[in-house]
This record gives C-alpha cells, sequence and structure tokens, in this order.
C-alpha cells in the first residue's frame, strides 16, 4: 500500500508546476509523527475482547493537489501507519481465527490498521486569514489482526486478515494570524452509521517560516485521534481509540 502511495504522489508532484499559485495549480506535501496511546477491544464474530496496547509512534505522509477547475474537487492522498501491540490475561474464553483462547492464560496480539485516505473535496474560503474545505473521504483498509495464546493446553497463534472502503465526511478549516506566519487548523472525518462510528480528527498551530514565491514552508504541531468502531468489516468488529500529540512539516509548491 505504501508503494502505491508514494507513486500516485509522485505523480502529483511530477504535474504541478512548482511556482504556480493556487489560482492556477498547488501542490501541498507533508509528513508527521504521531505519538499515540491507545485502548479498546476487538473480535471476530464473538464477543469483544479488551487488550491493552503499547504506546509508539507512528509516521503519516500525505500530498494534495488544488486546482480551478470548476465543480471539479481537490485531491487528497493520505497515508497512515498504524500497527497496535498489545496483551491482555483473558477473563474469559476467547475466540479468534476458528482457535478458543482458555481463560486464565495471556493472549498477546498485532492489529495492523494502517490504511489509505483518499479525499475529495472542494474550497469554500481560501486565503491568508481564512481556509474552509469540505468533501468525502474514503478511508481504505487492507490489514490484519494476529492473536497467540493458549489453546486446548498448547501455544496457538492464528491471523485474520481483513479489507474494505469506509466512506466519510471530510471538513477542515484553518485561521492566519496577520504579520505573524502562525495560524490555527482543524480537520476531521467522520462517520456514525448503525453501529459503525469512525473519527479520525487533528487540531493544531502551523508556522510557516519560507513563504516566497517558488515555495512556502511550514512546521505543524497538535493533537491528533482516531476512534474506529468497526462493524463487521470481514467478519471483524473493534472498538479502539487513537490519540496523542503529533508534529509535522508542510511544502506547498
Amino acid at each position: 500500500m505504501k508503494k502505491h502511495f508514494l507513486a500516485a504522489a509522485l505523480s502529483l508532484a511530477c504535474i504541478a508546476p512548482a511556482a504556480q499559485a493556487d489560482t492556477v495549480l498547488g501542490l501541498y506535501v507533508g509528513a508527521e509523527g504521531w505519538d499515540t496511546e491507545s485502548e479498546g477491544s476487538f473480535s471476530e464474530k464473538g464477543s469483544m475482547q479488551n487488550f491493552n496496547f503499547e504506546d509508539d509512534t507512528f509516521s503519516s505522509v500525505y500530498a494534495a493537489l488544488e486546482h480551478p477547475v470548476p465543480l471539479v474537487p481537490n485531491v487528497k492522498l493520505r497515508y497512515t501507519e498504524l500497527e497496535l501491540n498489545g496483551q491482555t490475561l483473558l477473563t474469559e474464553s476467547f475466540d479468534f481465527g476458528g482457535e478458543v483462547y482458555t481463560v486464565g492464560t495471556t493472549a498477546t496480539t498485532n492489529a495492523d490498521l494502517t490504511h489509505m485516505d483518499y479525499t475529495l473535496y472542494y474550497e469554500l474560503f481560501d486565503n491568508d486569514l481564512l481556509t474552509f474545505d469540505f468533501g468525502l473521504n474514503f478511508k481504505q483498509f487492507d490489514g490484519s489482526i494476529m492473536v497467540s495464546g493458549t489453546s486446548n493446553g498448547t501455544t496457538r497463534t492464528e491471523t485474520v486478515d481483513f479489507s474494505g472502503f469506509v466512506p466519510l465526511g471530510y471538513v477542515r478549516g484553518e485561521v492566519g494570524l496577520p504579520l505573524t506566519g502562525l495560524s490555527v487548523f482543524a480537520e476531521g472525518s467522520m462517520l456514525a452509521i448503525d453501529d459503525s462510528k469512525i473519527q479520525d480528527y487533528q487540531v493544531g498551530i502551523a508556522y510557516e517560516f519560507i513563504d516566497n514565491m517558488a515555495i512556502d514552508v511550514a512546521v505543524k504541531a497538535g493533537y491528533r485521534s482516531m476512534v474506529l468502531e468497526l462493524d463487521d468489516i470481514d467478519d471483524i468488529n473493534t472498538d479502539l481509540d487513537v490519540s496523542g500529540p503529533f508534529a509535522g512539516v508542510q511544502v506547498h509548491f
């Protein structure tokens, strides 16, 4: 998946002239580090099982292409690394991957929830003082969950793969602080349908320390939170909360 994202980002870079303003064509590329704390549970068909997940730092990279063509949405791609490791002492039997893990034993897990976001959006405002975007985000999961523990007196390890697209509403706003190079921003995607809920948002502050006709460069820092309440995605159910501070850099051509 990461190779596909990098290829798409390079394609965007090739077609975007570096010295053009957004009224012609604009390319944004960025990278972030995300220091997370995670909690929650998951299951395959049966009862949900809570795990104690390790704190970890993940990376996220993105590219967005903006253009002046009426009615045609702008495009943003984001790749987010998200691989959770945890363990739990089972207080009830846990059915996963065709194995029933034994009460009173320790089970460990590796949940790979790395995913791509494909966002199509329109700009309602776009100036130095106020930016407001809205549109649709399609979150693509192509991951796996591994569980290892004791079943029938022996150590068993099972891995269940899952994949799917989840559509979400998307909104982003940014307010500039005149003559400072500073701005505050908020960006988020959300879906709530029946028993499924996904929300992925970040709020923060940016400082643009390079601003000229050819390139703008800004550093960013803030807080990102992701809630994944997936209901029956390839038989996988999750109730996970991954949150923490992030920092990164963004380049605008």
